[in-house]
């Protein structure tokens, strides 16, 4: 029989970015994409396709995965389980493949929300719909959401669950929207729903009582433990709505080093955790959210020993005090910082010193007309990220300008396009800032 696997599907760029006095430029969220793709995460829930301002970079985002500069992940789309949603998002993003329709199904939230116009079948009827419109109209995968399932009762989420299957979803997300769970609970909650209706499944924690990470490390548990697949939903550290999300590092180190996982449970061979301490670095200045002195696994006291017996016990074997190696999250090494004079490039950069800026990380221009084209992208990606560019996307516009082109462009409103055949690159192309180990402004 096949080993059961966790897999890790990321919402940074949906949950994290709709987090309110935050956000991310369409450049700063397909970063965050193409860190999660080196990284060998699964999937991606990228955005919003029937909202305007994303769908060029949604189409962007998806160009990069034809042409191969995006491997493995999972380009996605979030969606209201509304039929009218589903056929906006298949005229706005023609190209997408994987959605994920959300509803929800606690008494609090039908009571709350439809002031005692819904009842919990008109939720099952309208997901039901949505999920067979989605099919109908080609979308290859389509997961369904159950908003705020830990308030609601195991009853109705066998029959929600259950529901889903019938229509043709390839998975039910578990929401504790409210971080209501507790590991115990939540357990016991996806051991039940897994064998009562053999379906994979994905938790999607939030951190209201502190404990996102535990609750959705156990959910995986009790959904394999239940016979299924379990996906774990993850924000990159941790960034999310109210008091944030499950920290991606934090649910990838519980998994493979805490005592009742190591060993017990496959987790995506996939993952590269060296490639942690990049994305992290880049997320925390995208957001503008310095990381937490004490933030698992990347905070700058994640190795720190100070008092006496805890620096002699480290000094004298590291597994005294050390779970896991700082290498094995990709630090280690020493960070330069310029101290001198200093070049950069922006909004309002000239050709000298933007190609010097190019010089410095190896770029060549063929003309001098590529090389304004070029600087025309780096200006107007420094409008929107309002931020000194990083050189890993100073490499990413100049090796792909076309998709650049597409995702800097920011529109009210998004004709509807014919879908494209999609011709897919299985030639590997090289991640093209490979030699850059930290995150440096241009």
């Amino acid at each position: 029989m096949e080993q059961k696997t966790i897999h890790i599907l990321d919402v940074t760029n949906r949950d994290g970015v709709q987090t309110s006095r935050i956000g991310l430029a369409k450049l700063q969220k397909t970063m965050i994409n193409m860190y999660l793709d080196d990284m060998g995460v699964f999937q991606s829930e990228a955005g919003f396709p029937t909202t305007n301002h994303e769908t060029n970079y949604l189409r962007g985002n998806l160009e990069l995965v034809d042409v191969g500069a995006i491997k493995r992940l999972r380009i996605a789309g979030w969606l209201r389980a509304i039929k009218a949603d589903i056929d906006l998002a298949r005229e706005m993003v023609p190209e997408l493949e994987f959605i994920n329709i959300s509803i929800s199904t606690s008494p609090q939230m039908i009571s709350g929300k439809w002031s005692g116009k819904m009842t919990f079948d008109n939720v099952v009827e309208l997901m039901r719909e949505a999920c067979q419109r989605a099919r109908e109209t080609g979308f290859e995968y389509v997961g369904v959401n159950a908003e705020d399932a830990s308030r609601t009762t195991m009853e109705d989420l066998v029959k929600f669950t259950r529901a889903a299957k019938e229509c043709g979803a390839a998975r039910v997300r578990y929401c504790d929207t409210l971080g209501f769970d507790d590991p115990f609970t939540i357990y016991d909650r996806l051991k039940i729903l897994a064998e009562e209706c053999g379906m994979d499944l994905e938790l999607h924690c939030h951190n209201d009582l502190g404990m996102a990470v535990a609750c959705s490390v156990a959910g995986a548990r009790g959904a394999i433990d239940g016979g299924v697949d379990a996906y774990i939903n993850t924000t990159v550290n941790g960034v999310g709505e109210r008091a944030g999300n499950a920290d991606l590092l934090g649910c990838l180190l519980a998994l493979r080093y805490s005592s009742g996982m190591e060993g017990r449970y496959r987790v995506d061979p996939a993952i590269d955790m060296k490639k942690i301490w990049r994305l992290a670095k880049y997320a925390a200045y995208a957001f503008g959210i310095p990381i937490p002195v004490n933030q698992v696994g990347v905070g700058g006291n994640a190795f720190a020993h100070e008092s006496g017996i805890h620096a002699d016990g480290a000094l004298k074997d590291r597994r005294n005090y050390e779970l896991y190696d700082c290498e094995e999250l990709g630090r280690g090494e020493p960070e330069i910082i310029e101290t001198g004079r200093m070049i950069t490039t922006g909004s309002y950069g000239g050709i000298k010193g933007f190609r010097n800026v190019y010089d410095r990380i190896q770029i060549e221009f063929q003309s001098d007309e590529e090389a304004r084209d070029i600087l025309d992208l780096v200006r107007l990606a420094n409008v929107t990220t309002q931020q000194p560019l990083t050189e890993d996307e100073l490499l990413f516009i100049a090796h792909y300008p076309d998709q650049a082109r597409e995702i800097l462009a920011l529109t009210l409103y998004q004709e509807p396009e014919v879908k494209k055949k999609r011709t897919k690159v299985t030639r590997k192309v090289g991640f093209p800032w490979d030699k850059a180990n930290n995150v440096k402004e241009g």
